[in-house]
Order: structure tokens, then sequence, then C-alpha cells
């Protein structure tokens, strides 16, 4: 089996196999196998970290879901919503090689403006920059850390 590059979250009890020369990683929030690649590695380590650590409900996150910026099918890679149903947290995950430049950054905010989420987080498994949007104001502040569930309310 390949080695996993370390990262900076919690190390998490994936079941991972390997067949046909790939290894894949059992997504549990889609329920079934993906292809593991540096980036799902880093995605599913970070869906353990606001599951475990930050105590987000599974069923209130959506993964890889689809959306349209400036008339373009994309995708956001973890996607919160609060109690009410509304989004609140989008995060945007690099693979552990990438560096998290401005064009990353400005990847996350063209996603948001169309999920108008109050939490944004930019991670390569590494660096994790996490901000609060205040969408009424246009602006935001880094936040030291990723806001807990029980923050949002």
């Amino acid at each position: 089996m390949q080695q996993l590059p370390p990262l900076n979250l919690p190390p998490y009890p994936f079941q991972l196999k390997e067949e046909g020369g790939r290894l894949f990683i059992f997504d549990e929030i889609r329920k079934k196998n993906l292809v593991l690649t540096p980036e799902e590695w880093v995605r599913q380590h970070f869906i353990q970290y606001l599951i475990n650590q930050k105590n987000y409900p599974k069923g209130l996150i959506n993964i890889e879901g689809g959306l349209k910026v400036n008339e373009l099918s994309k995708r956001s890679d973890i996607l919160l919503f609060n109690t009410n149903a509304e989004k609140y947290l989008l995060v945007e995950c690099k693979a552990s090689s990438v560096k998290l430049t401005q064009k990353a950054f400005d990847q996350l905010a063209r996603y948001n403006t169309t999920h108008k989420a109050r939490i944004i987080i930019l991670t390569n498994g590494l660096e994790h920059y996490c901000c609060e949007i205040d969408h009424e104001l246009k602006n935001y502040k880094f936040l030291a850390e990723v806001p807990d569930y029980s923050s949002q309310q």
C-alpha cells in the first residue's frame, strides 16, 4: 500500500482498500468507496475533523455539491448547513502538495458568491485558513480556529 502523507489534522481509522492497483477510501457521508487522491485524503480528514473535533452532525454535511459560477458548473468540496437548513460553512480542500495561494482563495471566494456561507475555510491538510464573512457589510475577518458546531446558533 502506498505511503500517505501525514497532515496537520488528527489521524482517523479510515477504511482503506486496494483494488486493481488503486487505493480507495470509504466516505462515511456518501457511503461509498472513493479513489484515494491526494485531495480526497485531505477532504476525508477535514470531514472527520469537523465531525469528531468540532461536533458537526453528519446529516448537515454535503460533499462535492454542484454549483454554478458565471454559468460554469463547479463542485464545492464540503458544505455544511445550520439547523435552519441555511448554508453555514464552506470548505475548499487542496492536496497537501498544493500551496495555498491567492488563486485558491479567489476560487473559494467565487464559490461563496453562490453559497453565501458565513464561514469559509481553505485547507491543504497542513495549513488551514478560516474566515467569517459578513455579507451585509461586505467584509471578513480571519478566525484563529474553526468554530465549533455549538457556536453557529
